[in-house]
């Protein structure tokens, strides 16, 4: 049985991935998580102090650097796993997000709350680094180019299907 349909558009020799100079997809979601979240936290910080002078910028300024940490630290397992796996980068992704949840609770009762923290400030400050952080995110898993088939070799029989 033969075929006289074209092979379509293949991707050929261009590498499918995410675009910009930052190669790898997990680096980049860590570069554009991290700026959203620092920006949107900068302006937070800047109303804290303006409220609740330097001790709710701290306050801020912690609780959503300790939530960035942690959503970093996925990342770039991501990062390292993804590059000899990337089928399974991802299911790692997600069981870190686990443990990252677990790892921010301990944190937060080892450590205790410091006299100097204010505790509604902490909080605003967490919420609004995971909120721009996980925007940020899932804005670049949307725009990421993931190569899910393999294109095959090029035949050298020509445009027919072979059976």
């Amino acid at each position: 049985m033969s075929s006289n349909a074209g092979p379509g558009r293949l991707s050929g020799k261009r590498t499918v991935g995410v675009g910009g100079s930052i190669s790898s997809l997990w680096l980049r979601l860590l570069f554009l998580s991290s700026t959203a979240a620092v920006l949107a936290l900068a302006a937070t910080t800047v109303v804290a102090a303006f409220m609740n002078g330097g001790q709710g910028a701290l306050s801020a300024a912690f609780g959503g650097g300790l939530v960035m940490v942690f959503f970093a630290i996925s990342l770039l397992i991501g990062h390292f796993v993804g590059r000899n796996n990337p089928s399974g980068a991802v299911g790692l992704f997600v069981a870190t997000y686990f443990v990252k949840v677990i790892g921010f609770a301990v944190v937060l009762f080892l450590i205790g709350a410091p006299a100097w923290l204010h505790g509604r400030w902490f909080l605003i400050g967490a919420v609004v680094a995971v909120v721009f952080w996980q925007a940020a995110e899932i804005y670049g898993f949307s725009k990421a180019r993931l190569q899910i088939y393999h294109d095959p070799a090029d035949s050298k029989g020509g445009d027919d299907v072979q059976a």
